[in-house]
């Protein structure tokens, strides 16, 4: 069966970093639009753009690879999106589709609406979609394959337009369901930035510690401590970005997890191994529910790749089975 024609003509891409990488290679293999135009700040990304073939074309300023472009998906740190948006906003082409991907919303319509002119559509996403490495060679585009993008369109927003922007993330092998942009950001808070908040915090601790050393810290990381250590590895300036702009339900978020905690601290200060038993099995439930949606892998050990078992040894004695 042949493949759908493209969905847009002209893709700009600002920004190629893990996810606009990922998503120049997913629309070049689906065929979701016929050219791809880039523009990245680093004067080395650029050249690493070009040598990786991600795009037709990659240009020095964003308001450049925004020429004539139907459908321009902004991929930078959420901190600088509204700069950006300021940037382009005068060279953007009437009917035109600007998005995002940034991991918080409310702060996205708020920075880059006011830059958006009349007869452009301002649709911001959310593909929740990554992992801790970063720059053009770290995408790929199995990257968004059964994950969700999330849109969070203004309310006056084309419903046409927003299918066709959806139909686009469909067609990357992404789910996608659209919701208010201040309701993602509190459901994000809880599935994605309180966790980071808490895995940057546990790596600090391991790292202060002053009765253990950083060489017992990494040779005996424990499955969710190297867990944690990933989470922890990603770009600090997206993170930075990300807290600042949705500080209002992170906060909320640790608020809850903080008078959970104290829970727990009180329950192991006074031995009670039914309250301890009866959270840990409520939290089980939860992790078997996202393997039942296939949103993770059932595998062991979360899916690890484990090395076989070393070549035996020559043995320095035999065992004789006469007395």
């Amino acid at each position: 069966m042949s493949k759908p024609g493209p969905i847009f003509n002209h893709l700009a891409l600002i920004g190629v970093g893990l996810i606009g990488s990922s998503i120049a290679r997913a629309a070049r293999a689906q065929g979701a639009v016929r050219k791809i135009t880039a523009s990245a700040r680093s004067p080395a990304t650029r050249r690493r753009v070009a040598e990786l073939g991600l795009a037709d074309q990659v240009l020095e300023t964003n308001a450049a690879a925004v020429d004539g472009a139907d459908l321009v998906i902004v991929c930078v740190p959420v901190g600088a999106c509204g700069e950006v948006a300021r940037e382009i906003g005068d060279r953007l082409k009437p009917g035109a589709v600007v998005s995002d991907v940034g991991s918080v919303k409310a702060a996205i319509v708020r920075d880059m609406g006011p830059h958006i002119p009349n007869g452009v559509h301002f649709v911001p996403a959310h593909p929740v979609a990554g992992t801790e490495h970063s720059g053009p060679d770290a995408g790929f585009a199995e990257l968004f394959v059964g994950r969700w993008c999330i849109l969070t369109p203004p309310d006056n927003a084309d419903p046409a337009v927003i299918e066709r922007l959806a139909a686009f993330w469909r067609l990357l092998g992404a789910n996608v369901e659209s919701m208010p942009a201040e309701h993602h950001d509190l459901v994000l808070a809880i599935t994605s930035h309180l966790p980071h908040l808490i895995a940057y915090t546990i790596v600090g601790t391991a790292d202060e510690l002053a009765e253990v050393t950083r060489s017992e810290v990494l040779k005996f990381s424990a499955g969710g401590f190297r867990d944690f250590t990933r989470i922890a590895a990603s770009d600090p300036t997206m993170w930075r970005d990300v807290f600042l702009a949705n500080k209002d339900a992170v906060l909320e978020m640790l608020g809850t997890f903080n008078e959970d905690l104290s829970q727990l601290t009180r329950a192991i200060r006074r031995g009670d191994g039914a309250a301890l038993f009866d959270h840990f099995t409520r939290t089980r439930a939860i992790r078997r529910g996202i393997v039942e949606i296939g949103q993770d892998s059932p595998a062991p050990d979360f899916g690890r790749a484990h090395p076989g078992l070393p070549a035996e040894l020559p043995r320095p004695y035999a065992v004789s089975d006469e007395n």
